[in-house]
């Protein structure tokens, strides 16, 4: 199973909506894909001490650790993940071990589309993650004034990317 994590806590996201567009390319592709979305969970601060006793971080814990692939859709704040997606990585801990891990980002300005590479290398050396070679990266002009994807082509590179990232999930799963 593949797990799509809309990490933003923003009311009209437009990384939500690009995370529902590739959770519906993964099912379209075959794949038992879940969505979690981390507005229903209430997270604590991770504190590095008790905060990973609470139940939502059991609950979504057990989720990343039953997923094969795990795809993060993220805004992009400051020329970095957002605080929520660190956060919840940083509670869910050794769950992500040998996970597969791609992204999908949302962001103001199109200057910031390498801005996933040091959440990208700290999965890759802290959990031994297998990093998604390919990223789905969208200005906000890539949108409309209600929040819909409007570029064709960032639409054909989620559908892309969720044919290719199921497929090597599943092959990556046979083998870890």
């Amino acid at each position: 199973m593949e797990l799509v994590i809309s990490c933003s806590l923003h009311p009209q996201s437009r990384s939500r909506t690009m995370a529902r567009l590739m959770h519906r390319g993964l099912v379209d592709h075959g794949s038992e894909a879940a969505f979690v979305d981390l507005r229903e969970f209430s997270l604590p601060f991770c504190d590095g001490d008790r905060a990973g006793d609470e139940d939502s971080v059991a609950r979504l814990t057990d989720l990343v650790a039953s997923a094969s692939g795990i795809i993060l859709a993220t805004p992009i704040y400051n020329f970095d993940v957002n605080a929520a997606a660190k956060n919840m990585i940083e509670l869910t801990g050794s769950a992500w071990t040998e996970k597969l891990v791609g992204f999908i980002c949302a962001s103001g300005g199109a200057r910031s589309y390498m801005s996933v590479l040091g959440l990208a290398n700290s999965l890759l050396l802290d959990f031994h993650c297998h990093v998604f070679p390919r990223f789905v990266f969208a200005p906000s002009d890539s949108f409309d004034d209600d929040g819909r994807l409007t570029d064709s082509n960032v639409q054909e590179r989620i559908e892309h990317f969720a044919d290719r990232f199921h497929r090597l999930a599943e092959m990556l799963a046979r083998f870890v």
